[in-house]
Protein backbone atom coordinates (compact mmCIF):
# COMPACT_ATOMS: atom_id res chain seq x y z
CA UNK A 1 0.00 0.00 0.00
CA UNK A 2 1.25 3.49 -0.68
CA UNK A 3 0.28 6.97 0.41
CA UNK A 4 0.09 9.95 -1.90
CA UNK A 5 2.11 12.96 -0.71
CA UNK A 6 2.51 16.40 -2.26
CA UNK A 7 5.91 18.04 -1.80
CA UNK A 8 7.22 21.50 -2.56
CA UNK A 9 10.85 20.90 -3.50
CA UNK A 10 13.39 23.71 -3.53
CA UNK A 11 14.00 24.81 -7.12
CA UNK A 12 17.65 23.70 -7.14
CA UNK A 13 16.83 20.23 -5.84
CA UNK A 14 13.96 19.81 -8.30
CA UNK A 15 16.25 20.83 -11.17
CA UNK A 16 18.91 18.36 -10.02
CA UNK A 17 16.39 15.51 -9.74
CA UNK A 18 14.89 16.32 -13.16
CA UNK A 19 18.38 16.16 -14.67
CA UNK A 20 18.98 12.76 -13.06
CA UNK A 21 15.62 11.54 -14.38
CA UNK A 22 16.35 12.81 -17.89
CA UNK A 23 19.88 11.39 -17.96
CA UNK A 24 18.75 8.00 -16.70
CA UNK A 25 15.55 8.00 -18.79
CA UNK A 26 13.39 7.46 -15.73
CA UNK A 27 10.29 9.15 -14.44
CA UNK A 28 10.86 12.16 -12.20
CA UNK A 29 8.63 10.60 -9.52
CA UNK A 30 10.76 7.43 -9.49
CA UNK A 31 13.93 9.45 -9.00
CA UNK A 32 12.35 11.42 -6.14
CA UNK A 33 11.25 8.14 -4.49
CA UNK A 34 14.76 6.71 -4.87
CA UNK A 35 16.28 9.75 -3.14
CA UNK A 36 13.73 9.55 -0.31
CA UNK A 37 14.35 5.82 0.14
CA UNK A 38 18.11 6.38 0.21
CA UNK A 39 17.67 8.98 2.92
CA UNK A 40 15.48 6.64 4.93
CA UNK A 41 18.10 3.90 4.54
CA UNK A 42 20.63 6.17 6.16
CA UNK A 43 18.56 6.56 9.33
CA UNK A 44 20.56 5.92 12.45
CA UNK A 45 20.98 2.20 13.13
CA UNK A 46 21.25 2.55 16.88
CA UNK A 47 17.50 3.17 17.11
CA UNK A 48 16.53 -0.02 15.26
CA UNK A 49 14.88 -2.86 17.20
CA UNK A 50 17.15 -5.86 17.80
CA UNK A 51 15.58 -8.00 15.07
CA UNK A 52 15.95 -5.26 12.44
CA UNK A 53 19.50 -4.55 13.56
CA UNK A 54 20.47 -8.22 13.22
CA UNK A 55 18.80 -8.40 9.80
CA UNK A 56 20.85 -5.39 8.71
CA UNK A 57 24.03 -7.09 9.96
CA UNK A 58 23.29 -9.93 7.53
CA UNK A 59 21.99 -7.78 4.66
CA UNK A 60 23.26 -8.29 1.13
CA UNK A 61 22.90 -6.32 -2.06
CA UNK A 62 19.99 -7.57 -4.16
CA UNK A 63 21.10 -10.43 -6.40
CA UNK A 64 19.94 -8.67 -9.57
CA UNK A 65 21.93 -5.56 -8.61
CA UNK A 66 24.99 -7.70 -7.82
CA UNK A 67 24.78 -9.32 -11.25
CA UNK A 68 24.31 -5.99 -12.99
CA UNK A 69 27.26 -4.52 -11.09
CA UNK A 70 29.49 -7.44 -12.08
CA UNK A 71 28.38 -7.19 -15.72
CA UNK A 72 29.01 -3.44 -15.87
CA UNK A 73 32.44 -3.85 -14.27
CA UNK A 74 33.27 -6.51 -16.86
CA UNK A 75 32.10 -4.25 -19.67
CA UNK A 76 34.24 -1.42 -18.29
CA UNK A 77 37.34 -3.66 -18.36
CA UNK A 78 36.67 -4.33 -22.03
CA UNK A 79 36.31 -0.69 -23.02
CA UNK A 80 34.54 2.59 -22.32
CA UNK A 81 30.96 2.48 -21.11
CA UNK A 82 28.08 4.47 -22.55
CA UNK A 83 27.10 7.48 -20.43
CA UNK A 84 24.01 5.60 -19.23
CA UNK A 85 26.00 2.48 -18.29
CA UNK A 86 28.67 4.58 -16.61
CA UNK A 87 26.06 6.41 -14.55
CA UNK A 88 24.38 3.14 -13.61
CA UNK A 89 27.72 1.63 -12.58
CA UNK A 90 28.47 4.62 -10.35
CA UNK A 91 25.01 4.35 -8.80
CA UNK A 92 25.45 0.64 -8.06
CA UNK A 93 28.95 1.16 -6.64
CA UNK A 94 27.64 3.94 -4.43
CA UNK A 95 24.77 1.73 -3.28
CA UNK A 96 27.22 -1.08 -2.50
CA UNK A 97 29.54 1.22 -0.54
CA UNK A 98 26.69 2.72 1.46
CA UNK A 99 25.38 -0.73 2.24
CA UNK A 100 28.76 -1.82 3.57
CA UNK A 101 29.03 1.24 5.81
CA UNK A 102 25.49 0.77 7.12
CA UNK A 103 26.14 -2.92 7.70
CA UNK A 104 29.34 -2.12 9.63
CA UNK A 105 27.47 0.40 11.80
CA UNK A 106 24.77 -2.19 12.48
CA UNK A 107 27.36 -4.77 13.47
CA UNK A 108 29.03 -2.28 15.81
CA UNK A 109 25.67 -1.47 17.42
CA UNK A 110 24.72 -5.15 17.71
CA UNK A 111 28.04 -6.00 19.37
CA UNK A 112 27.56 -3.03 21.70
CA UNK A 113 24.11 -4.35 22.70
CA UNK A 114 25.53 -7.82 23.23
CA UNK A 115 23.24 -9.43 20.63
CA UNK A 116 26.03 -10.29 18.20
CA UNK A 117 29.52 -11.56 18.96
CA UNK A 118 32.44 -9.46 17.75
CA UNK A 119 34.17 -10.56 14.55
CA UNK A 120 37.53 -12.09 14.74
Amino acid sequence: MSEKVTLDLPEGLARQLRAVAANSRRRFEDVVMEYIERGADQASVEFLPDADLLALCDAQMEEADQEELANLQGMRREGPLSPHDSQRLEYLLDTYRRGLVRKAKALQAAVGRGIRAPLG
